[in-house]
């Protein structure tokens, strides 16, 4: 018996490009320190929103992941390359690539840019746990969602 589609995966993925997605964001006041540049910090907030837009376009929204499946992602590890700062009211892009996926982890690189400029680079392992905060395993479908917004 052929099982049904999950209800987390829509039809945006189906159009998903092939290529690293792309969220641009621009440098609020808010985001920078005293000297007018991003507080170091914050480019994690920033990757972070990148990764749940792209799952947003692949038809994936984290709060019915965690409702529908009683499953979340959490950083398992973070590693970031600053290169060059960011400034207020500078429009920047955040490119992420997933580069790895298993049953229950998934790594991403993600790269900061202004223009053309690379400022940032994150090395990202994400985790699926479940309510009991131990690992979990990822939907098929889920996977193959992500997959194609992604690779």
């Amino acid at each position: 018996m052929m099982q049904s589609p999950s209800p987390l995966v829509g039809e945006g993925f189906k159009m998903a490009a092939k290529k690293p997605h792309s969220f641009p964001i621009r440098v609020y006041y808010e985001d920078t320190d005293a000297g007018g540049i991003v507080y170091y910090a914050n480019y994690l907030k920033f990757a972070e929103r990148a990764r749940t837009e792209a799952l947003r376009q692949a038809g994936i929204e984290q709060s019915r992941l965690r409702d529908a499946h009683d499953i979340a992602f959490v950083v398992r590890r973070a590693e970031i390359d600053f290169l060059k700062p960011a400034r207020l009211d500078d429009c920047l892009t955040i490119a992420s690539r997933l580069t790895d996926i298993s049953k229950v982890s998934m790594q991403l690189e993600q790269t900061i840019l202004r223009g053309d400029e690379i400022l940032v680079k994150l090395a990202v392992k994400l985790a699926v746990i479940g309510k009991d905060l131990r690992l979990a395993k990822l939907p098929d479908d889920i996977k193959k969602a992500m997959q194609r917004i992604w690779k």
